[in-house]
């Protein structure tokens, strides 16, 4: 791999958001997920799970429920009382009503998608009809006193069940009349204390599965408002549930981080009758499990802990495959850290402010894994707070450290930074073109002369930077057929000739910056783009796919290189491709042309093109291996990839010059302390 000295930075103080609610679009395999702070993303699960869009959260827009309705439309609501219908090719709010019945505390579409029921602060439940334009208000539902904490659709779409606090009621859709009554409340020693339903389902068989407040899962026939069964899961609330579409299994999350999955079993063998029972527990998270989902082959959990976590049904799996693979989301697929390598500044990205930092130094020289003494101490800058409500979407730092872009939904900001010995100075650019808003993603050329702003439609905006501190917009780029994406990567070339855009769509066009005329498509690939990057040298861009598959495109000649071919027919590692994160960040060492650097959250790896691809017989990680071994066989063994596990999670990775690399780390523990403390849980032998 070659010796490198590492700057080591811990001091970005990244908190993610809790997961409040999910909602699984089973056609087309998509996952839609809410923050706390009010983002939503989607999860691609054709594209190796991939998160290919992110929609900025908002200090006034909670979401307390998410649910795809007529196809692929999605609808949120929360406690700002409001339904909104989300832009998924533009990322931002497409529509937004007002509920009039308070905050909204659930949402639930029908089985044929065409109709949304909303339970209200007021008590009352209200029908929207789907409309190709948005939703329509239809009628209320017999309103009662208490909010409407959770609601679920009769699969046939004839009654509606709703849980409360105390009680859950049952309503004929068409007539609107409550049509049964059920009490949940609960009495220790005489005292009553308050029962709170807060997950509901209705199976097609007439069957009501309620959690509550006591840590209970409950089931229920409608029509006699018996309870049939009931399990005690925790000794604390029962947050969430989900049943499988063909209802014989079911996932429970609970307030002390662990999830229970319950299946419908025969009572004995070759028996016609039933029970539900429950079969697995797990603990993948340390705090509430707020949300959960059950695909055809997985249970879906999402905690206030920050964590998506997907634990395959391996009886539901034919094959190995990437599905086989238990996976942990915590932090985004986009890089939230840029890089000023001329000036050795780092720019990190927050929801409503930017830290910039210069990092430290050294004097000292040392042994491999030596750690340094510093002669310097890193120092924190300045911190960039952006007004109003609206989440910061992308930022970023030009090399030379004197410019600072960012964008929020609805603002562009261009900030001029001057660092003259101890002091600090950072104007903001008054005058900035109007573009087309919001900016996906935000990149400098490499003399910083430049800035590109990745739009709506597949469009490009390049911006002149001036000097002492202004800017003009020099030029928009379009793809040559047009395109409804947004814009989501960028990478430009050192020589400032070329730029390549990713859309929403996957499509990579490059474009030629010296005509700013569109150059060529690169040819499609049915997965995900999560990272590219141009040579420096030799201007091939490098690719990156959700699928861990890496290719070569040379612009120049508009074919893919003879090294990208020779990947595809000998195949990468088999080690490789069953990664379950994508790389994040590509760069090059100018001294070392055959090498590319390239990172995921796991790992770093330095990829040789000069060296033979592994097989699969022989180790992916052999650098120790090889340590171990005489010169001459020594030889023998080299491959292409080195890889380095040493950092971990990795949120960004990049080259400051051919010997210094800086990687920036948040483990998990650290922001975990920063979270509320968990239910606490008595342990054996404690």
């Amino acid at each position: 791999m070659g010796e490198f000295e590492v700057h080591r930075v811990r001091f970005f103080g990244l908190v993610p958001a809790g997961v409040r609610c999910l909602a699984y679009l089973s056609r087309g395999g998509r996952l839609a997920l809410a923050r706390t702070d009010g983002a939503v993303e989607i999860y691609n699960f054709g594209a190796n799970y991939f998160q290919e869009k992110v929609i900025p959260g908002h200090e006034t827009r909670s979401v307390e429920a998410l649910c795809w309705a007529a196809g692929d439309r999605l609808f949120g609501a929360g406690l700002s009382g409001d339904i909104t219908e989300y832009d998924l090719a533009r990322l931002c709010v497409a529509h937004s009503v007002d509920g009039c019945g308070g905050p909204i505390w659930s949402m639930a579409a029908n089985g044929s998608g065409t109709q949304l029921a909303i339970g209200c602060e007021d008590g009352s439940i209200k029908l929207f009809q789907v409309v190709p334009d948005g939703i329509q208000f239809e009628r209320n539902l017999d309103r009662r006193k208490g909010r409407i904490l959770c609601l679920s659709w009769h699969p046939s779409g004839s009654h509606i069940a709703a849980g409360s606090i105390d009680i859950l009621r049952v309503f004929d859709v068409s007539s609107g009349l409550t049509v049964q009554t059920i009490m949940v409340n609960y009495h220790v020693q005489k005292v009553k204390r308050e029962c709170i339903v807060w997950s509901i389902a209705f199976l097609s068989s007439g069957t009501i599965i309620t959690s509550d407040s006591f840590g209970r899962v409950q089931f229920w026939d409608w029509e006699q408002g018996t309870l049939q069964d009931s399990h005690t899961v925790s000794t604390s609330a029962a947050l969430s549930l989900a049943v499988s579409e063909n209802e014989d299994s079911m996932i429970v999350g609970t307030s002390t981080g662990a999830t229970y999955q319950f299946q419908l079993l025969p009572v004995k063998m070759d028996s016609q009758e039933k029970r539900w029972v429950r079969t697995k527990p797990f603990q993948y998270h340390t705090h509430d499990v707020r949300a959960v989902v059950h695909s055809s082959t997985a249970l879906i959990s999402g905690g206030l802990d920050a964590q998506l976590v997907i634990r395959p049904l391996m009886e539901k799996i034919n094959k190995k495959s990437y599905d086989v693979a238990l996976r942990k989301f915590t932090f985004p697929h986009r890089r939230l850290v840029s890089c000023a390598r001329k000036a050795r500044l780092l720019l990190f990205q927050f929801s409503q402010h930017l830290e910039l930092w210069r990092l430290g130094s050294t004097e000292e020289t040392g042994k491999d894994g030596e750690v340094l003494p510093l002669s310097r101490m890193p120092e924190h800058l300045v911190q960039l707070k952006s007004k109003g409500p609206e989440h910061i979407c992308c930022s970023c730092v030009s090399p030379c450290g004197s410019w600072v872009a960012y964008s929020t939904a609805s603002r562009f900001h261009l900030c001029r930074v001057q660092c003259e010995g101890n002091s600090i100075s950072v104007k903001k650019v008054p005058k900035v073109p109007k573009l087309l808003l919001p900016a996906y993603q935000l990149q400098f050329s490499s003399d910083s002369h430049r800035l590109f702003i990745a739009s709506a439609r597949g469009s490009v905006h390049v911006l002149q930077l001036l000097e002492p501190g202004d800017c003009k917009h020099l030029h928009t780029l379009q793809p040559p057929s047009g395109s409804s994406e947004a814009v989501y990567l960028l990478a430009s070339s050192t020589d400032g000739l070329w730029l390549a855009a990713v859309g929403g769509d996957w499509a990579i066009h490059v474009y030629n910056l010296k005509f700013f005329k569109y150059h060529c498509t690169v040819p499609m690939y049915n997965c995900a783009v999560t990272a590219l990057a141009i040579h420096p040298l030799i201007n091939t861009l490098v690719i990156a796919y959700s699928d861990q598959q890496l290719f070569e495109f040379s612009i120049l000649k508009k074919k893919y290189t003879s090294w990208s071919r020779m990947v595809q027919h000998c195949g990468l590692h088999k080690s490789w491709l069953e990664r379950d994160t994508p790389i994040t960040h590509i760069t090059f060492n100018p001294k070392k042309p055959s090498h590319i650097l390239l990172h995921d959250l796991y790992m770093f790896c330095v990829l040789d093109k000069s060296l033979p691809l592994p097989k699969n017989s022989t180790l992916l990680m052999n650098q120790n291996t090889l340590k171990q071994l005489p010169e001459t066989a020594r030889k023998q063994e080299l491959h292409a990839f080195k890889i380095c596990k040493k950092f971990q999670p990795l949120l960004f990775v990049d080259l400051l010059d051919e010997k210094c690399l800086v990687v920036v780390e948040r483990p998990i523990m650290d922001f975990k302390t920063q979270l509320p403390l968990p239910i606490q849980q008595k342990k054996f032998g404690t």
